[in-house]
């Protein structure tokens, strides 16, 4: 089952301390730079991703769909919020999706349609781990090969066992 990431754009920048930095000033920085990041995670996990914006916030000569490196970009239309657009996709796609907010309206109505939810802060920290834990530069030249074993911290022996709700969210989280 392919994962589809949707994240709540501006909610992930303004929740940001490394992405939203630029404040209210510097909106279309704080969003390229939004995409960049989301374009390297995409070249590790190979996730399907979409990012919803307000339309109001859109600078003036912008489709409501887009693409930058892979990554899927809308912007919601004239009257129309960007809640309304998730909400409308998590309900499309059910338990394919994964939705990124820490709107609890939005995380609400995607967890009681089957999709699986991660607030922006822990989501910018899988990407920050992911980013961390890749052994190539940006280029894709490798850099330093681990060699020999590797210290894992994985137990083994008897857990409780989750719902079979929670493990199907457990095992899309252990995606991202």
């Amino acid at each position: 089952m392919a994962l589809h990431i949707i994240i709540d754009g501006y909610n992930m920048i303004y929740r940001s301390k490394r992405i939203g930095d630029a404040g209210h000033a510097h909106l279309q920085e704080s969003r390229d730079r939004l995409i960049q990041s989301l374009h390297a995670y995409k070249k590790l996990k190979h996730h399907r991703i979409t990012v919803v914006f307000d339309g109001t916030n859109a600078p003036s000569p912008t489709p409501w769909r887009d693409q930058a490196g892979g990554i899927e970009i809308r912007f919601s239309r004239r009257g129309e919020s960007a809640d309304t657009v998730i909400k409308r996709m998590a309900n499309q796609e059910k338990e394919k999706a994964l939705v990124v907010s820490s709107d609890r309206d939005i995380v609400a109505f995607a967890a009681n349609h089957g999709a699986a939810v991660v607030s922006a802060d822990e989501f910018e920290n899988k990407i920050s781990q992911a980013l961390l834990m890749n052994p190539k530069d940006p280029d894709g030249e490798h850099m330093d090969e681990p060699t020999g074993w590797t210290p894992t911290t994985k137990k083994k022996g008897p857990a409780r066992r989750l719902s079979k709700k929670d493990r199907k969210m457990r095992l899309k989280l252990e995606k991202i």
